[in-house]
């Protein structure tokens, strides 16, 4: 029988870490991400990566360097890759009929961005009726205009406590 649990990784990217302004805590999320990796592997999950588009010009722009999935955590041979053009994992991809058809019902969720894409393949996730893990501690983001990327995150992880069980990467790690 499958295994019925995937770690969903959401753009983690080169991109994000090779910019003036890297994504808060870059280094150590790739280090949490890199642990999450491990043990799903351990425990016989599926590992899906999530590949952000966008248009000509953009550092995500598709093929570049900055569109590659970061190096330190790179895809294995097997590993599912799915690109999309929106914050919504799901949405115009094939996610959704990939993970059927592979039986996953629960989903392990880390990467980027907090308020953007994690929050929304989150939500989307749960309003599908998978099960959802959200990584306290394997998301980030960058400062706005209003509120520092230290509390977004914290603010994030409380609202999505209504669509995911929000753990601490120990919890998933041990």
């Amino acid at each position: 029988m499958a295994d019925s649990t995937a770690l969903v990784i959401i753009d983690v990217q080169r991109a994000m870490f090779d910019e003036p302004d890297p994504v808060y805590q870059g280094e150590q999320l790739l280090r949490n991400v890199q642990e999450l990796i491990g043990s799903a592997r351990d425990a016989g999950h599926r590992v899906i990566y999530i590949q952000h588009s966008e248009g000509t010009g953009s550092p995500l722009e598709r093929g570049t360097a900055g569109w590659e999935i970061h190096s330190s955590i790179a895809p294995h041979e097997g590993d599912l890759i799915v690109e999309k053009e929106t914050p919504d994992s799901f949405h115009e991809t094939n996610l959704q009929a990939k993970l059927q058809e592979f039986g996953v019902s629960e989903l392990i969720l880390a990467g980027m961005q907090t308020e953007l894409c994690v929050d929304t393949t989150c939500r989307r996730a749960f309003s599908l009726g998978y099960k959802v893990q959200l990584i306290r501690d394997a998301h980030s983001t960058w400062d706005s205009s209003a509120l520092r990327a230290e509390q977004i995150i914290e603010h994030h992880n409380s609202v999505l406590s209504m669509f995911a069980h929000v753990v601490d990467m120990a919890y998933v790690t041990r």
